[in-house]
Order: structure tokens, then C-alpha cells, then sequence
């Protein structure tokens, strides 16, 4: 299935939460052992804790590359556990390149079987970095989010300058819907082309939002880095769908939460604390999103 359209099926079974899997040894909870074992360990608990609220889980790589050859077998095996349990897997890697070498990143994230259905993909090195990987989101049903306007508070030094009339973010969307439109699901009219946009930048969200109105926005920047759920909302795109579990209001937008959700507790009731987060979270959504049963 198209990903855009598989990604608003799974929101209308359950939210548009996706937790990110930062799974940093220095914070894993008491119980579990500050290695690549209990990397494991802890990362299908967290999933088995949101999967019934979460739609994705977005696994970072950065904390799966410490641990050597030994995290990346554990990144893999925690996506296909994911996919197992039927949340869409985002893998964020901000990978980006050119020729060869960014075609190999392409298949190895993105080629056919791969568990990831989707890759965080950084755009500095122009259109030609961004075609290999458009290539497979076509072939193989996968996507991609280009990072836009990043919730980290120093983005704006390099994508805030003026470039003419407008920003570089703003230019940058120009350019994140163009690469979108010929990649449009049936069911959403979204592309698998996506953009990174940070919940932390709440009015220049409202700005790329119309800037980029067939491209579904992953929204960084909940809980830990200080947006809530009112910060959320101009990303999203009003329902196009009347068959949904989750109440009928609006899509286009998933919003991560990492640290608010996996480290919810340190104790040994890790999990519920991060099953009770991940709702908590739901329900701030909806009632901002005014979304009414």
C-alpha cells in the first residue's frame, strides 16, 4: 500500500503519536542491563507498551550505532518487531549523499523487505540526493521526511536566512511539494514525500502548512523540548476520510514524543508509565485538535 495511505489507516486505528525510540544507556531504567541486550529489552517493551495508542515508533540510529555491529543487528530486529506489531517504523537517520553512495543508502533502508517504512532524509546536497530516494518510496511503497524547519532552537541560524523574499525553510517547502506531487496516495490525495517540521515553530508551521498542502509532516518538538499539543495543530490537514477510529477531525500529521514517553518512569514500572504517557498524550491531541466520538 501506497505509505501515505497505509500511514492514515494505522492513525485512524489508533492516533497520530509516533514515539521516538531513544533508547540512551545512561538513562534505561532499573532492570535493564546498559548494553545491547538491553537495548532490546527495553525497546519491545516500549513498543509493547504504545502499540495499542502509537501509530509509528521512530527508532534513532544514533543510539543504535554506539553499541557497534551489535546495535545495528538490535536496530533491525527492533523494527521488525514493530512492524510485527503492525505500528508504521520510521528509521531516523537523516541519511543524505550523492551518486553510489546515496543509492546505497537507499537500499539499505528503503529496498524491498526492508522493515523501515520510512526514512528521515536530510536535503543539503540538492534535488539530485533526494531522487534515489524518491525512486524507492515509488518502487518498494516506502517514504521519506525531509528535514524543513527542525525543532532544535538553533535551525534558524541556516534555515531562517533570507533568500530573496523568503527563508530557506520556506524555499526548501517550495521544493519538499514539488518532489511531492507526483507521488500522491488514492486514498489520502498525500505524497510518500514528507517533511520534517517542528512543533517548537508553531507560527511558521502555519505558513508551511499552505506552502506544502499534499506532504504529511512529521512534527518533532512534543513534550521534553517544550510543545504541547496546541503547538501541534497548524500542522495538520482537515479529514479527508469518514471511516476512523480515531475520531473524524483531522490528518496529515504524526507528532513525536520520545523522552516524555519512554523515560515516563525509571522504576521498575517502566512500561505502564510509558503506556499511561503515550494516552495522556492522545487525549491532549484530540481535545486540541477538537476532535469529538
Amino acid at each position: 500500500m501506497h505509505y501515505a495511505d497505509a500511514l492514515e489507516e494505522r492513525i485512524r486505528k489508533t492516533s497520530p503519536i509516533c514515539v521516538g525510540l531513544d533508547p540512551a544507556l545512561k538513562n534505561l531504567p532499573e532492570g535493564i542491563t546498559k548494553d545491547a541486550a538491553g537495548t532490546l529489552e527495553f525497546s519491545k517493551g516500549i513498543i509493547d507498551a504504545v502499540k495499542g495508542t502509537a501509530a509509528a515508533v521512530k527508532p534513532q540510529l544514533a543510539y543504535f550505532e554506539v553499541l557497534g555491529w551489535q546495535g545495528m543487528k538490535v536496530f533491525f530486529e527492533v523494527c521488525e518487531y514493530a512492524k510485527k506489531q503492525e505500528l508504521i517504523v520510521i528509521a531516523d537517520g537523516k541519511r543524505n549523499d550523492i551518486g553510489p553512495t546515496c543509492e546505497a543508502y537507499a537500499d539499505a533502508y528503503l529496498g524491498a523487505g526492508s522493515p523501515i517504512d520510512a526514512l528521515t532524509v536530510s536535503p543539503y546536497l540538492g534535488s539530485d540526493s533526494i531522487k534515489p530516494f524518491i525512486a524507492r518510496c515509488e518502487k518498494n511503497d516506502k517514504g521519506i521526511y525531509i528535514l524543513v524547519k527542525t525543532s532544535n532552537p538553533s535551525s534558524g541560524e541556516l534555515q531562517d536566512l533570507p533568500t530573496g523574499d523568503e527563508a530557506v525553510h520556506e524555499h526548501l517547502a517550495q521544493l519538499v511539494e514539488s518532489w511531492a506531487a507526483s507521488g500522491l496516495g488514492q486514498a489520502t490525495n498525500l505524497s510518500f514525500v514528507g517533511a520534517v517540521t517542528g512543533a517548537t515553530y508553531s507560527e511558521e508551521l502555519k505558513y508551511l502548512r499552505t506552502l506544502m498542502p499534499h506532504v504529511p509532516f512529521l512534527l518533532p518538538g512534543y513534550g521534553a523540548q517544550g510543545a504541547g499539543a496546541r503547538d501541534c495543530v497548524p500542522g495538520f490537514l482537515a479529514e479527508h476520510s469518514t471511516s476512523s477510529s480515531w475520531p473524524r477531525g483531522k490528518t496529515g500529521a504524526l507528532v513525536v514524543a520520545a523522552r516524555s514517553i519512554i523515560f515516563a518512569s525509571s522504576g521498575s514500572d517502566w512500561r505502564e508509565a510509558a503506556g499511561k504517557a503515550a494516552e495522556k498524550m492522545a487525549e491532549e491531541l484530540k481535545k486540541e485538535l477538537k476532535i469529538k466520538n
